[in-house]
């Protein structure tokens, strides 16, 4: 796994050194990091003393303590004068702190209790009513009001005399013409009358 690069860190009267983002520390206390000092010290500084500059460097406003009184002689030969900054901090945490112990114990009692239900009961009356009717088919579970009648049906055999059509038959008329030549005898009554002249006589006059 590749580690990140090493950041500058810059601060007053030159100081200078390199923070590794990988090393970090928050046990106890503010998160830390690990500053690396260009005279090869290490110190752990507080992340949020740390301001981020516009080249992604960062500048430590207060140099620690412990830096300013182990630095080594300047290089102009003249001994450092060093006045030491103190600053407190306050460190916010929480810990579970067992206070007691409690046990629960489960106690069953009983008592008496006078109660005074009202209860609802239904009670079936069955009545059988004889009818002795002829019906065309079964017929079904009906109510009546508060009544469910039940129909009862039976099969029975009936015995009767009927009329049974058996035969027709059917009577029609109908002329036929024939023709027969027969010679017959028919008489006819004619009147023949004769005339008789009557006796001449002088008076009288022909007809």
């Amino acid at each position: 796994m590749r580690s990140s690069p090493c950041i500058s860190v810059t601060g007053p009267d030159g100081f200078h050194g390199t923070l590794d983002p990988d090393a970090r520390s928050s046990d106890q206390g503010p998160a830390r990091v690990l500053l690396r000092l260009d005279d090869g010290r290490e110190l752990w500084v507080p992340e949020d003393r740390l301001v981020l500059q516009d080249d992604n460097s960062y500048f430590l406003p207060r140099i620690p303590v412990e830096v300013m009184r182990d630095a080594p002689p300047s290089a102009t030969g003249t001994d450092l004068t060093v006045i030491p900054l103190v600053e407190e901090t306050i460190a916010v945490g929480k810990r579970k702190v067992e206070t007691g112990t409690v046990r629960v114990r489960k106690v069953v009692r009983e008592h008496e209790a006078m109660i005074d239900e009202a209860l609802t009961r239904e009670d079936v009356q069955i009545e059988r009513i004889p009818v002795h009717r002829p019906v065309e088919g079964p017929i079904p579970v009906r109510r009546e009001g508060d009544k469910t009648i039940v129909s009862l049906v039976e099969e029975v055999l009936v015995v009767e005399k009927r009329l049974m059509l058996t035969e027709e038959i059917h009577i029609s008329v109908r002329q036929v013409e024939t023709h027969e030549p027969q010679r017959v005898t028919l008489r006819r009554e004619e009147a023949e009358i004769e005339r008789i002249p009557a006796a001449s006589s002088p008076d009288a006059e022909p007809v």
